[in-house]
């Protein structure tokens, strides 16, 4: 849980710096060759799902109920496994290398690996771990929710700025989702993001966190301009009041309609919306809720596109 106060010192320089900088949001990130990173390439809309929904079972579990949706994309989070992620800091090669040969023999694309909260403060050979490790996968990217704390939220971004050649030289994208704390907001992504620099760190926003970790009070509609220019990727998650995100999309207050035509106008027009949460129930109960969140997805970018 963040306080109500996660938000103060520099969530509010954040939002005030925020109409300043919108201006110029679409050139604040300087483009990526298309042919260079496969996360970034052109390859139109990717629907699929990260584990989460199947995160205490094996991963073999939800590779095989990602198939079956007839997704194609699939991102890395909790699993059964020893580290509890599908790849983490202390994941091997040999491990990461089977992981990824598991999805091609499903025909599924890693675009994202997430290995928990990487300690940003311990220099950048974590980060760097977790890049050898997506490499061996053949994922696209590495995501990341935090930077650290007040404290150490400037040597964070240091250890991102430290990583970008090495991850770029492997042809994989850094990529930061909002979770709360100092990277919650659009306003403190961008910062976040301009503080790292490298041209191949990118935000994935997630509408359903910016609501949760602010307890409802920023609006994501409002809030997703502070990061136009940045965004590369959705994590589609859903939000009701109180505090609850494990529903499926489509069935809560995040108005994804409005939020995909805000953030399309913002430059997102191709990439990664990965299905992070799903109503609870048993295993044919979740694969029913992701075939229907993936319809609810499907739908709503026919509508954009049309």
């Amino acid at each position: 849980m963040v306080p109500n106060n996660a938000l103060s010192r520099r969530g509010f320089l954040g939002h005030v710096a925020c109409c300043s900088t919108l201006a110029l949001a679409s050139r604040a990130v300087p483009a990526v060759a298309q042919d260079v990173l496969p996360y970034i390439q052109n390859r139109g809309w990717q629907v699929g799902f990260w584990t989460r929904p199947w995160a205490s079972q094996d991963y073999r579990v939800g590779f095989d109920a990602i198939a079956a949706t007839g997704a194609r994309y699939v991102a890395l989070t909790g699993a059964k496994t020893r580290t509890g992620r599908v790849i983490g800091v202390e994941t091997t090669l040999e491990e990461a290398q089977q992981v990824g040969q598991e999805a091609r023999s499903r025909n599924l694309s890693i675009t994202t690996v997430y290995g928990g909260n990487v300690p940003m403060d311990k220099g950048p050979e974590p980060l760097r771990k977790m890049i050898d490790a997506c490499e061996a996968a053949g994922g696209w990217s590495v995501l990341f929710s935090s930077v650290g704390d007040e404290a150490g939220y400037e040597k964070g971004c240091r250890t991102v700025g430290e990583c970008t050649e090495y991850a770029a030289a492997k042809k994989i994208a850094l990529v930061l989702k909002p979770h709360g704390g100092t990277t919650g907001t659009g306003p403190q992504l961008r910062d976040a993001v301009q503080r790292a620099g490298g041209k191949n760190v990118t935000v994935m926003y997630d509408p359903g966190n910016i609501l949760f970790y602010s307890e409802g009070k920023v609006n994501p509609l409002e809030d997703c301009k502070a990061v136009r220019g940045l965004v590369s990727a959705l994590s589609v998650k859903d939000f009701k009041s109180p505090r609850e995100v494990m529903i499926t999309p489509g069935t809560g207050q995040v108005d994804f309609p409005k939020l995909l035509q805000e953030l399309h106008a913002g430059g997102f027009t191709h990439g990664p919306l990965l299905i992070e949460a799903l109503t609870p129930g048993d295993m044919p109960q979740t694969l029913a809720e992701a075939k229907r969140a993936k319809e609810f997805v499907e739908q709503q970018l026919s509508r954009l596109s049309g």
